[in-house]
């Protein structure tokens, strides 16, 4: 299997999937910075069979303190959220979304760094499961209580590799902005109290890994955007606001066979401490 299918699924081979019918969780992920809560947009349409899934409730900890606006959730606190949605240890996951693809990816790293096996995300989302014909269903879902196990209850050294914000600041590491290039510069800061970037960081945003139609770049395109900033045969770290769509970039990484880091807590941790330093302006 290619490194790009270990990651994506197509709209048409989910379909298959469905037809075929063998045991398999679809996890609906609906989540963007101005509407945190899809639950509302899951019921009114969603996949056949597709779990809500909170990326504020169940894919972070906002006990943890100290670690950015969106914690890691706990190995055991997942497990128990993942045998809710139902997921099996012999059936394949898929996850979607209808946001630029920050709650899906955000899931797929989750769920992988975990140790849960044959996760993938639904290449374009909700919108290329729509231009294929697909079947949507609404109101509430009621999975089967699924028997998966979790291999690492610390998934900030589990099974995917992550950076400590002495380890971003660092260097040693390519180390790549995923959020829009005017959070990147400091010209604002929507949502943290400090503007700017981590020093020697180059700002990709994460949307820029994506085609029109909200699909992932094909690897020659995405090794061509990426080879303007860094040397991906070198060690990349990836971070955004708060460790949500820089997953979508290291999903990318991925689907050309490069296991980038994730640093979780990214600006939202790197910005909270007043002695870390701050860059603004261009690369």
């Amino acid at each position: 299997m290619q490194a790009r299918d270990r990651v994506l699924i197509t709209a048409d081979e989910l379909t298959g999937l469905i037809q075929a019918g063998d045991p398999l969780s679809i996890l609906d992920v609906r989540w963007r910075l101005d509407e945190p809560d899809g639950r509302a947009a899951h019921l009114r349409g969603h996949l056949p069979g597709a779990v809500y899934v909170s990326l504020e409730d169940e894919l972070s900890d906002h006990t943890i303190a100290g670690r950015g606006r969106h914690p890691l959730p706990s190995g055991s606190g997942l497990q128990a959220a993942a045998r809710r949605w139902g997921i099996r240890h012999d059936a394949p996951v898929v996850v979607y979304d209808d946001w630029n693809r920050a709650g899906s990816a955000r899931a797929w790293w989750v769920l992988t760094a975990a140790g849960i096996a044959n996760v993938r995300i639904l290449d374009g989302g909700l919108s290329a499961w729509r231009s294929v014909g697909g079947r949507i269903e609404t109101g509430p879902v009621s999975p089967q209580y699924g028997n998966v196990t979790v291999l690492h209850d610390d998934l900030y050294g589990g099974a995917r590799p992550t950076l400590t914000a002495s380890q971003a600041g660092a260097g040693g590491v390519a180390l790549l902005d995923a959020r829009a290039p005017e959070r990147f510069r400091g010209d604002v800061e929507p949502v943290d109290p400090v503007a700017g970037h981590i020093p020697g960081a180059k700002n990709v945003p994460s949307g820029a890994v994506l085609a029109d139609d909200g699909t992932f770049l094909k690897a020659g395109a995405l090794r061509q955007l990426l080879s303007d900033h860094i040397d991906t045969g070198g060690r990349v770290g990836v971070y955004c606001g708060s460790g949500v769509s820089a997953t979508v970039t290291v999903a990318a990484l991925a689907t050309i066979g490069h296991d980038a880091a994730l640093f979780p807590g990214s600006w939202s941790e790197w910005s909270s401490d007043s002695t870390r330093p701050i860059g603004r302006g261009p690369e």
